[in-house]
């Protein structure tokens, strides 16, 4: 009976050792920092850009992007459908929750740091330095503004 269930246990080890394989072998084509493809983001201020590194941000599942943000750029307060997971990857990023842009009230995060901004919760954030983040959240991605104001895309 001892031995059956060694047996079984091997036989399942095996199968999602093989599983494991085929399923990194069916993996997207992993990317180098100079793959990634940088473009506007007209849903951020000037001067952000974003790329897109997984996922659909307009479909349901989950959504994987970066931000590059410039020395002295400020992204005003707003929230988004669903929690917000951002990690830092370069230079510092400052994070505040709230109705407004408080640079006291903020936390700085450097490279490493990692935050969670809850769905529907305003936030803001900013950079002295400048910044490279990573945003994981699940879609479909959704960004309102605070102040209508602050919208870029109604600047149009």
């Amino acid at each position: 009976m001892k031995s059956t269930r060694l047996w079984t246990g091997l036989a399942a080890l095996l199968l999602v050792t093989a599983s494991a394989t085929l399923n990194a072998a069916d993996m997207p084509g992993p990317m180098q920092p100079e793959d990634i493809k940088w473009g506007p983001a007209p849903m951020l201020p000037a001067g952000g850009q974003m790329a897109l590194l997984a996922g659909d941000p307009a479909s349901s599942g989950l959504v994987s992007l970066r931000l590059k943000m410039p020395p002295g750029y400020k992204l005003p307060p707003h929230w988004h459908p669903t929690d917000e997971h951002v990690t830092v990857i370069s230079g510092t990023l400052a994070l505040g929750m709230g109705d407004t842009l408080d640079k006291s009230k903020s936390k700085i995060l450097k490279a490493g740091g990692y935050a969670v901004a809850p769905s529907k919760m305003n936030h803001y954030a900013w950079t002295k330095t400048g910044a490279v983040v990573q945003v994981d959240m699940m879609g479909p991605f959704g960004i309102t503004y605070v102040n209508a104001k602050d919208d870029p895309r109604m600047k149009k």
